[in-house]
């Protein structure tokens, strides 16, 4: 029936549906090339994409087409119980449908196919739950009785050439007239008595009198009886060859007949002519007919059930496409050899007392096409529900998806039977509905998404060249596959492309959720393999040569310490390295360990999943690398050397000032400090230093307002300020006036503020301070104060700085006290010292209270014995300071005022 329909309004030429046979044909060839490249497991198509191409495509398409094949069983089970109903046992029905016409009639009839459609799924679920077993032994009978169809079709076909069935259809002018309230197609008869008129006179005129007013269409046209089915040597099919489209409520008309001007007037009634019942094109009878030619999957959805599935799949999938197809089109060639179009046309078969077309074409009776059809559909039927059920559960013991896990379990030899009741609910979903030529063609959009993943993941499969790709079953190619992936991406648009859309989000929302809530699977996919050969060839690209300016983006090492557990001592530096990612560059995150790798190799292990960890809990994403060296301060340069892989590599180190780095015993550590940053000024490396990390923002807090000096997430509520320092023979209006342009070329939002500072003799309090500076780091050094020593002087006013020597001198009574007397005043170190007094003074006067500060890091003096004193000096010019973020450029970093 879908089949006589759905390709009526077509020509002959595009009745051969290319696109569909194609379609099929390409995705033919995809299941056993993919199968037999791996040991075969439950699941189908699924088990072929998630495999393939990762389980979030695998999980979207495979619960798709678990729900298209679902509702294929519902429309298969409706389609049985409509031939049942109609043709087979018309007095079964529970709701009477004599007597009732229109809306009513239809109401009627599918209340009754509500009833025996769940009387039936519940016959076929009861079958599939006993066994697979009786499921094969019954689609044996099916497949009998539909090739005893196939035949009688092709019989009555010969037939027709010697003998045509008698099956008239009455036409007025062109028009096909609905066969029902008269018995004679004629306007009189002529009898003993006279001309009377006929049944079909009194439907157009007012009288039964032959001077009756009559429709003037009537009395303009003559009536014609001709043979709905003439044969197959009738020539017909020329006439067939050219397409015929109707709106919804147009007249079923013949093509090339002649017929006088349309001249109805209010007599006309509309149920005297077959009228089209819905608007028909091209692409909307593709979409009902496409469900009818969807069953190739059928053998690899039972892959598990198989004894050889590597050997039955391959020549079942062939031989059954090949078998069908040639049904299919030369079905479609002597149809439209041997029918009338207009009785093709007839939806419901009004033209031809609701008789069956095929049935009357068939030989030796119309029961066997009945019969072989009620079968068919069964059979159709009890493969949906034989099918979706272990796809389910395939997709359910993979547990991409966490809700559907339950339905993972079955009996103890493996029959699904969670799966099933589950299949079995919404398959009555669909025959509640009853009406499903709506969702049919959404139906086609799934089964078209499955076919062009399939496609999609033969191709990408070949085209990678992966080791474990190969597959015993060697007529396939690329070419092929992509082929068929782009006619079923275009069938989808043709048919409709709005339910194409809706698919398409329903599958996306799947893939969504997989990729949000689903488990991690690594299965060694094509996509994934994808992804390894875009990254390698994106690097040899990057290799050739360094990244435009535009291209510029800060690509960060992130150097963090561990303790003796393995556990990140600054969890917040990953926290402002979060809150650095508008730049969307690299982000390497490492640590460096002490020992031998032998011997620490455990203990690397741990550190690295501590890494992990905590990126994925502050939500940095990027890449782990622990090293680990016979000391700290090799370990930490070799992760500076060897980090990034090719063109990818850091542009920028982030790392944390060094605490507690006055103490005696930790004096390591900000002597390797310094030495990071000496190799990162040699490496052209940018350095990030921020300094009190545990008063930064985690991700969670956000300042509400304040200033800062650079805008980031986490700061967007403070504003910008770009302080410049210029000496009082500046021309400080021009100098504001240059920078705010130069600003604004760069398109960065902020204020501008020039301070100008004098070249002034140092005052008495600010040399003082300096001298007892300089003095402290020399006599710590001298003194060997004790740990508990040395923090109770750290927590000591300045003021109070000279008494506490004096008497740490008095006790040393052993050492040389002229070793404090005589500390050298070096004038360069006073000169710095003052410098970043002043620089403290103006910064403190006009970014107390902002939230965050940004300073200029110099660089480290070339004589090491002079490293004390530029620790010194940055803690003097940071002193008073909540936030500072000491940045030094590594030359390469540069803006450009051009997009």
């Amino acid at each position: 029936m879908r089949k006589s329909y759905g390709l009526s309004a077509l020509n002959t030429r595009d009745r051969l549906s290319p696109e569909a046979l194609w379609v099929k044909l390409s995705s033919c060839f995809r299941p056993p090339a993919s199968l037999l490249s791996s040991p075969t497991l439950p699941g189908g198509s699924y088990y072929m994409i998630s495999r393939s191409l990762g389980p979030e495509f695998g999980g979207a398409v495979g619960i798709c087409f678990y729900l298209g094949t679902t509702y294929a069983g519902a429309m298969y089970i409706l389609g049985a119980i409509e031939l049942l109903l109609i043709y087979i046992v018309p007095k079964a029905a529970i709701f009477p449908l004599e007597g009732l016409e229109g809306p009513e009639a239809e109401a009627a009839l599918l209340n009754n196919m509500r009833v025996y459609g769940t009387i039936l799924l519940t016959s076929m679920a009861t079958v599939v739950f006993v066994g697979v077993k009786y499921v094969n032994k019954l689609a044996l009978v099916f497949l009998a009785c539909v090739i005893l169809s196939i035949l009688a079709v092709y019989a009555g076909v010969i037939k027709t050439a010697i003998d045509p069935p008698e099956f008239p259809v009455c036409l007025l002018g062109n028009r096909t007239l609905m066969w029902k309230g008269f018995d004679v197609c004629a306007k009189t008869l002529e009898t003993a008595n006279g001309t009377v008129t006929t049944q079909l006179w009194q439907m157009f005129c007012d009288s039964p009198y032959l001077n009756a007013t009559c429709d003037k269409y009537f009395v303009a046209n003559n009536i014609t009886q001709i043979q709905g089915i003439p044969g197959v040597t009738s020539g017909i099919l020329s006439e067939n060859l050219m397409p015929t489209y109707y709106e919804k409520g147009d007249l079923i008309a013949r093509v090339n007949m002649e017929s006088a001007e349309d001249v109805d007037d209010p007599l006309t009634s509309s149920n005297r002519y077959v009228l089209a019942d819905i608007t028909s094109f091209f692409t909307l009878l593709v979409g009902i007919y496409f469900p009818s030619v969807t069953g190739i999957m059928a053998g690899s959805n039972r892959s598990g059930d198989l004894r050889d599935a590597q050997k039955s799949i391959p020549i079942g999938t062939i031989a059954a496409i090949t078998t069908t197809s040639t049904v299919y089109m030369s079905s479609v060639i002597l149809f439209g050899a041997c029918i009338e179009g207009v009785v093709l046309r007839d939806k419901f078969g009004e033209g031809v007392h609701g008789n069956l077309v095929i049935g009357t074409l068939a030989w030796p009776s119309p029961w066997v096409i009945v019969i072989g059809s009620f079968f068919s559909t069964c059979g159709a039927g009890l493969q949906s529900l034989t099918g979706a059920p272990r796809l389910l559960q395939a997709i359910a013991k993979d547990g991409i998806v966490p809700a559907l896990r339950i339905f993972g379990h079955g009996k103890a030899n493996g029959e699904p039977t969670w799966s099933l009741l589950l299949t079995a609910c919404i398959c009555e979903s669909g025959i509640l509905i009853a009406s499903l030529d709506s969702v049919a063609p959404i139906l086609s959009m799934f089964f078209l998404m499955c076919y062009m993943f399939v496609n999609l993941a033969c191709a990408l499969q070949t085209l990678l060249r992966t080791p474990n790709w190969r597959p015993r079953f060697k007529f396939y190619h690329w070419a092929l596959s992509f082929l068929g992936m782009s006619l079923c991406l275009t069938l989808m648009f043709l048919c409709s492309w709005y339910y194409a859309i809706v698919a398409m989000v329903i599958a996306g929302s799947i893939y969504k959720y997989i990729e949000f809530a689903g488990a991690e699977k690594e299965w060694g996919d094509g996509i994934r393999g994808l992804s390894l050969s875009a990254a390698r060839y994106a690097l040899m690209r990057l290799e050739e040569g360094p990244p435009h300016t535009k291209n510029w983006r800060p690509q960060l090492l992130v150097l963090v310490s561990t303790d003796s557990e393995q556990n990140i001592e600054q969890p917040r530096l990953l926290s402002l390295t979060n809150q650095l990612k508008a730049g969307k560059g690299l982000t390497i995150v490492g640590t460096a360990l002490e020992g031998t790798y032998l011997e620490n190799h455990d203990r690397a292990q741990r550190a690295e999943q501590a890494l992990r960890k905590l990126m994925e809990t502050e939500k940095v994403k990027g890449f782990s690398q622990v090293t680990v060296s016979s000391n700290l301060r090799d370990a930490t340069s070799h992760l500076l050397q060897a980090s990034g892989l090719g063109g990818l590599k850091h542009n920028a180190v982030l790392v944390s000032w060094p605490r507690n780095w006055k103490q005696g015993d930790e004096h390591q550590h900000w002597r390797n400090f310094i030495e990071l940053v000496r190799e990162t000024t040699a490496a052209h490396l940018a350095l990030l230093v921020p300094k009190n990390i545990s008063a930064f923002p985690s991700n969670g807090e956000r300042f509400t307002e304040g200033h800062i000096d650079v805008w980031w997430i986490h700061w967007t509520k403070c504003k910008m300020r770009i302080f410049t320092v210029a000496q009082m023979d500046d021309n400080s209006i021009q100098m504001k006036k240059d920078l705010t342009t130069f600003l604004y070329h760069l398109r960065i939002d902020a204020m501008v503020e020039v301070v100008e500072m004098v070249n002034s003799d140092i005052s008495a309090y600010t040399y003082e301070k300096t001298l007892v500076m300089e003095q402290r780091s020399q006599m710590l050094k001298q003194i060997n104060l004790t740990k508990n020593e040395r923090e109770r002087e750290v927590r000591l006013r300045p003021l109070l700085l000279f008494s506490f020597v004096i008497v740490g001198a008095l006790i040393a009574a052993n050492r040389s006290t002229s070793a404090f007397c005589c500390v050298v005043r070096n004038q360069s170190n006073v000169r710095r010292m003052h410098t970043a007094l002043r620089l403290n003074e103006v910064i403190m006067k006009k970014s107390a209270e902002a939230k965050l500060v940004l300073l200029n890091m110099p660089g480290p003096p070339r004589n090491r014995t002079g490293d004390e004193n530029y620790m010194e000096f940055l803690e003097v010019l940071t002193e008073g300071l909540n936030r500072v973020l000491l940045v030094r450029g590594g030359g390469r970093e540069v803006i450009t005022i051009y997009s």
